[in-house]
């Protein structure tokens, strides 16, 4: 299951971003989740979606309009096979596209073989 957590950051009038940005995804290379940070400059309808490495739609995250400001998305991959993946933000006239990297995390106990 993917489970999307949309948070507003910094969304006061003295801070409104003057331009869209899209952020590179934290932590890149990701285990099961990752968060996606982007600005957006005004209203506007917002659609952030990831695609898989034949770049086809795997999961939109959002599709709707948001106010000038900036945000944060988690995206948790559970059960997606590791490899590359890219995420795309279209915001007005704005459309940017970054890459990141699923890995599978191995947990070391010591003592344990």
């Amino acid at each position: 299951m993917n489970l999307i957590k949309d948070t507003v950051l910094n969304n006061n009038s003295n801070l409104t971003p003057t331009e869209f940005y899209l952020s590179q995804n934290y932590p890149n290379p990701f285990g099961d989740t990752t968060t996606i940070k982007f600005c957006v400059a005004y209203k506007t309808k917002v659609k952030l979606e990831v695609f898989n490495s034949d770049g086809e739609i795997i999961k939109t995250l959002l599709d709707e309009e948001k106010e000038a400001g900036t945000y944060e998305v988690e995206f948790n991959g559970t059960g997606m096979p590791e490899g590359f993946y890219s995420y795309q933000l279209q915001a007005g006239d704005f459309l940017d596209r970054i890459k990141m990297l699923k890995i599978k995390l191995c947990v070391y106990q010591k003592g344990k073989n």
